[in-house]
Formats: structure tokens, C-alpha cells, sequence
């Protein structure tokens, strides 16, 4: 009988690999507090309003990046379509509020118009989530994970042409009807837009969590997501539980449509792309499938990004991609799965 030769790699190896990464993680934290500390020390006030800016997008990306983890958490699918679907929310919020309903100007009448719009661009966006999920990616569940991927972005490249011809090749500016100015906390100023973010954006991120973990249909989709199969089998409506999931992402992505359209008041046909590259970097540094994880990864970027680009001692925003996606990398060396996602083994 010929003898099978199998390679053992020796326990010390391993322990050697473990201890370089956790003191190298040390080495990068340490380093990323020093930094910190250094700007906090020549610049409090700066260094609170670079993180409250942040912080405001960071809030923005957490609610696109559900979208994705969402989606991918129920059928495993990489949605490329949904920055540009957020792009559409934009444009269409702006449309609504401005052209349409006439509202201009900071009063309460803008107000109550700003919670129409918000409802209504929700509704827009999830109902166009869900038809690409009928159209395009229902029939394409079995098939290999090739397909649908391209499929994704196909429809990308269609929404973003329905954004060209709605927004013209060159950006679009909106008026605001969101309280103006700031106020001050200490010795450094808040505007009043990160304010409405907040008001905003916590409600509905608290909102998605209980319809997740506390209601019937959200128990539907942590079943369709662990077994299609055995959910079926059960008795859940798998179909009618993936199309809520694409409600769901879709109304998350109109709703962070309506706030950047109204905070940053410009639109472009080419948004989605920037957005949705950074948001899903947000899903996948937090742990994608994960949901506290995709919030958690938006503001940790959001942050890095505020601190990077308003910061004294910090490579400005032309670098600003560029430490987001490296922060990204060295956290997919040491840490795959993300910051709270879970080890997988493939079965063979």
C-alpha cells in the first residue's frame, strides 16, 4: 500500500503568525491614537468639528451600507445597483420637494413637505428595489453566483443612465429646507443639519432593527437567510420575504437620498458610484451580512474620513479614498470576516 504524505504545519509556525498580527494590530492602533491625540492637542475645536462632520457621514453611509448587507445576508447577492439607486432617491427628492411641492426656504411648512418627500422617496426606492429584484434577480437564484453579480451590475449602468438624462451631465444644485446655521457645544460649532441627520436616521435605523428582530416577517427573513430550503418548508413565503428585504434596503437607500440631497444640496448622475463604493466598504469593514455591523463600519468610516480631511495634521481629502480602502485592506488581513462578522468554512 503506497503511503499518503500529508503536510502539518508545526504549531510554532502558527503561534508566530498570531503573535506578529496582534502586535502589529497594536503597532497600527497605537499609531492611530498617537495621531489622534497629536490633533486633539493643536486643535480641540477643530478636532470635535472634523468628528461631528464625520459622524454626519457616517450616518449617511451606514444607512446605504444596510442596503447591501441586507440583500447579501438573505441571498448572498452584492447588489452593485444600490448606490445608484440612492443617487435616484437624491434626484427624486429633490424633484418632489422643489419642483413639484415649490419648497425652498427653512419654516415649518418646509418641514412637514421634508416628511412628505422623505415618506414618498422611501416608497420610490423600495418600489424600484423591489421590481429589480423581480426582473432581474428573481430567475437568477440558482444559477451560478457569476450571473447575478453581472446582472447587479448591468443594472447599475441602466440606473445610472436614468439618472443622466433625469440630472443632465453636470452637477445640480438644491435648495435646503433644513434649519440653517450651527450652534456651539464648548468651543466648537454644530450645524443644524447634522442635527437633522440625527434626528432622522436613528428613528429609522431603530425602526429596521425591531421589524428585524422583533416582528414576524423579520423572523421570516432571519430564516430565509440561514435556509431557503427549511424555510419553505415551514410555510414562509420565501419569495414574498426576499421582495420585503429589497423594500427594506430600498427605502434605507431612499432615505439617505433625501438627507445628503438636503445637507450636501448637490446631485450628480454619478453619485451612486462614489457612494455606493464607500457604503459597501462600510458593510464589508463592519462584517457583511451583519447588520449592527454595516452601522457600525458607516460611522467608523464616515469618522475616519471627517478626521482625515478636517484634521490639521492629516493627508487632506485628495488622499481621502486612499485611507479609507487601506484602513480596509490591513482590516481583511488580520480580520477577513470584518469587524463583527463571523468565520465561515466553505463546505466541499
Amino acid at each position: 500500500m503506497a503511503a499518503t504524505a500529508t503536510s502539518v504545519v508545526a504549531p510554532s509556525t502558527i503561534d508566530r503568525k498570531a503573535v506578529f498580527q496582534r502586535y502589529a494590530t497594536y503597532a497600527i492602533l497605537l499609531g492611530v491614537v498617537v495621531w489622534l491625540a497629536v490633533n486633539l492637542i493643536h486643535s480641540p475645536s477643530q478636532f470635535f468639528s472634523a468628528g461631528a462632520e464625520g459622524f454626519s457621514n457616517g450616518m449617511l453611509y451606514a444607512l446605504i451600507a444596510l442596503g447591501y448587507t441586507l440583500v447579501y445576508g438573505i441571498i448572498e447577492l452584492i447588489n452593485f445597483a444600490h448606490g445608484d439607486l440612492f443617487m435616484l432617491g437624491a434626484l427624486f427628492s429633490g424633484f418632489l420637494l422643489t419642483t413639484v411641492m415649490g419648497a425652498d426656504h427653512s419654516n415649518l411648512l418646509g418641514w412637514v413637505l421634508f416628511l412628505v418627500t422623505l415618506v414618498a422617496t422611501m416608497a420610490f426606492c423600495g418600489g424600484i428595489n423591489v421590481t429589480l429584484e423581480f426582473v432581474a434577480y428573481r430567475r437568477l437564484r440558482r444559477a451560478p453566483k457569476l450571473a447575478p453579480l453581472i446582472t447587479a451590475v448591468g443594472m447599475s449602468f441602466i440606473l445610472q443612465f436614468v439618472g443622466l438624462k433625469w440630472n443632465g451631465s453636470t452637477p445640480k444644485q438644491w435648495p435646503s429646507v433644513l434649519p440653517e446655521g450651527d450652534f456651539g457645544i464648548g468651543g466648537f460649532r454644530v450645524d443644524y443639519s447634522l442635527l437633522a441627520v440625527v434626528v432622522v436616521t436613528v428613528p429609522v435605523l431603530l425602526l429596521l432593527r425591531w421589524v428585524v428582530t422583533s416582528t414576524r416577517q423579520g423572523k421570516a427573513m432571519r430564516a430565509v437567510a440561514q435556509d431557503q430550503d427549511a424555510a419553505r418548508l415551514m410555510g414562509v413565503n420565501v419569495n414574498r420575504t426576499i421582495s420585503f428585504t429589497f423594500l427594506l434596503g430600498g427605502a434605507l437607500a431612499g432615505t439617505a437620498g433625501v438627507m445628503y440631497q438636503q445637507v450636501v444640496g448637490t446631485t450628480a448622475y454619478n453619485l451612486g458610484y462614489q457612494m455606493g463604493l464607500i457604503a459597501f466598504t462600510s458593510a464589508v469593514l463592519g462584517g457583511i451580512g451583519n447588520i449592527t455591523g454595516a452601522v457600525l463600519g458607516g460611522l467608523l468610516i464616515g469618522v475616519i474620513q471627517g478626521f482625515n480631511d478636517g484634521l490639521p495634521y492629516g493627508f487632506g481629502q485628495r488622499w481621502s479614498q486612499s485611507v479609507v480602502f487601506t484602513i480596509l485592506i490591513l482590516l481583511m488581513v488580520f480580520k477577513p470576516e470584518g469587524l463583527l462578522g463571523r468565520p465561515t468554512t466553505e463546505k466541499v
